[in-house]
């Protein structure tokens, strides 16, 4: 069964005190702080703002960016939490956090003057991410296998690729594509926030096809709001011969906000008639309705996390630093501190997505084995801990830290 398969205002990386690394001062046990924490959280849901605060100032004494990974992770979760404290204060006009707490939280919405510092952080971690864990290398790796078994004997071919970030995912698939006679051509149509990041992606993957002498057009889609990837299906221009193969990798929990407009954008998809749809997401409900359950569900994930991050990059990696403080600080901080129509980390499990794309007309098409052998040779040449699992579950791939499920990637037609 899946269930047992077994900063500052700005986001930058706060540096390390001298000797952080032979200091440490988390005495308590770490099953002792977890409770701590959900001690915490609960107190703070039922509005104790008191207690929590109290709460608070054990754990920030007792916790540290730079410490073990139960250091870092209560680190990072009681700055959420101190920031959910803080806004409950806020509204009740009640209690304010001190400084020396709320001054080390990063903020959920920087000013204007910040943002663009913030959003370069943003995308520096990412592609931290990217080298020095296996989670989005596997996302990808996986699905381009998906891909490029399903156009295979296609002449003309369009991927459509929601949020496309940096394109670190298409060169290797450019390559394999360039490498079969007759060589296919190849359209990327690819929506992002952000038209000049689009266009240097672009810029990038037009320069590298032009290396290999593969035929290539890239497309720029701009999608700002959740309503807007519902409408970009629309402006989507697909030429009568061209395969189409939809790829949404950690991208549609981004849509659950509104679970009709996620069933509304997948029956779209559905018309569209791709001749394949990948998908990758996070295997853990961080959407429940209840703030106490969907804390300990993070909890639980992110201590997975930080535990193999710990057993694959030394103490003092400024890159696996970056990855912890900004990119999954800014999902804790939102799963932990953000609520309504603020919160952005919406995810949930694999049963929970497959319910969803059958009921929108979709089948699921089995990875093939050597999609998994390249997962297991990506896994043992690049990341070999012995604690990453790779499991198949219902024709999908799942990886997972130790007996923790952590990501999951199928592909559908």
């Amino acid at each position: 069964m899946l269930g047992s398969f077994s900063s500052s205002s700005h986001d930058e990386v706060e540096d390390p005190p001298p000797n952080v690394y032979h200091h440490r001062s988390l005495v308590s046990p770490p099953i002792h702080m977890r409770q701590l924490l959900i001690s915490c959280a609960e107190l703070v849901s039922r509005s104790d703002l008191s207690a929590a605060h109290r709460l608070i100032s054990i754990l920030s004494t007792n916790s540290t960016p730079y410490g073990d990974s139960t250091e870092r992770l209560v680190h990072q979760f009681t700055k959420a939490l101190s920031i959910r404290l803080n806004r409950h204060a806020s509204a009740a006009n009640f209690f304010m956090v001190p400084s020396s707490v709320a001054t080390s939280v990063p903020t959920l919405a920087g000013s204007s003057s910040s943002a663009s510092n913030d959003e370069a952080l943003v995308h520096s971690s990412y592609l931290s991410l990217n080298q020095v864990t296996p989670f989005v290398r596997f996302s990808q790796l996986t699905a381009n296998q998906a891909i490029l078994e399903a156009i295979r004997g296609q002449q003309a071919i369009h991927i459509l690729d929601f949020d496309i970030m940096h394109g670190v995912q298409w060169p290797p698939l450019m390559q394999a594509v360039a490498e079969r006679f007759p060589t296919p051509t190849l359209r990327i149509t690819a929506t992002g926030s952000d038209l000049e990041i689009l266009r240097r992606t672009g810029d990038r993957l037009a320069k590298f096809a032009h290396s290999l002498g593969l035929r290539f057009q890239f497309h720029p889609l701009i999608v700002l709001t959740n309503e807007d990837p519902i409408s970009a299906t629309s402006s989507v221009l697909i030429l009568p011969d061209e395969a189409l193969a939809v790829n949404c990798m950690h991208y549609l929990h981004r849509l659950l906000k509104n679970r009709d407009s996620v069933r509304l954008f997948l029956h779209r998809i559905k018309a569209m008639n791709p001749i394949v749809f990948t998908v990758a997401e996070r295997e853990a409900n961080h959407n429940h309705p209840f703030f106490q359950q969907r804390f300990v569900e993070a909890l639980d994930h992110y201590a997975a996390v930080f535990e193999s991050l710990e057993a694959t990059l030394p103490p003092n990696s400024r890159e696996r630093q970056s990855v912890e403080q900004i990119w999954f600080g800014k999902e804790i901080t939102d799963i932990v501190a953000a609520e309504g129509e603020h919160r952005r980390e919406r995810h949930e499990r694999f049963r929970s997505w497959e319910v969803m794309l059958r009921s929108s007309g979709f089948l699921n098409v089995p990875l093939s084995p050597f999609a998994v052998s390249q997962a297991k040779l990506l896994l043992r040449l690049h990341y070999p801990s012995e604690g990453y699992q790779l499991h198949i579950l219902n024709d999908s791939l799942f990886l997972g830290w130790q007996n923790q499920p952590l990501f999951s990637v199928s592909s559908w037609h």
